[in-house]
């Protein structure tokens, strides 16, 4: 079942149980899933849909940031970001990350990674890395391993 089917499902659910901050959190996350369908005229794979989530949650984030104290926006925040989690996929560890990220390394035969080299590795990360993992984490640890 797709991940549109599963948060229509939950909207309605919560829609049933007039539970409104909830429904509306899934009707902006529902939004943005039908949005990207729309744009590619097909069914989104999994990887696809998980991305959508993610950006979600991201710019959840990003508000979360520039809230400037503002209580009522953090709750918010803080609430939409426990709804989307519920269908985002699970996140690499740091350690499962670092495994991915030698694995590539060997990959593009570069034993002792460059400055110069960040764009290259960064552009050949696998698919399932991009989808499971936070990418500013992703970021960081390639930039730790740089000489």
């Amino acid at each position: 079942m797709s991940k549109i089917n599963v948060v229509r499902a939950e909207m309605m659910k919560a829609l049933k149980e007039k539970n409104m901050p909830r429904k509306e959190a899934l009707s902006l996350l529902l939004s943005a899933l039908k949005a990207k369908f729309i744009d590619k005229r097909e069914e989104l794979t999994e990887a696809e849909e998980n991305a959508v989530v993610m950006k979600e949650i991201k710019q959840v984030k990003e508000t979360l940031e520039t809230a400037d104290g503002r209580q009522d926006l953090i709750d918010e925040c803080n609430f939409k970001i426990a709804i989307y989690s519920e269908f985002a996929p699970q996140l690499m560890s740091e350690s499962e990350i670092e495994k991915v990220l030698k694995e590539t390394l060997f990959n593009l035969q570069i034993s002792e990674p460059l400055v110069k080299d960040k764009g290259l590795i960064m552009k050949n990360l696998p698919t399932e890395l991009k989808s499971h993992a936070d990418m500013r984490l992703v970021s960081k640890i390639v930039e730790n391993l740089l000489k």
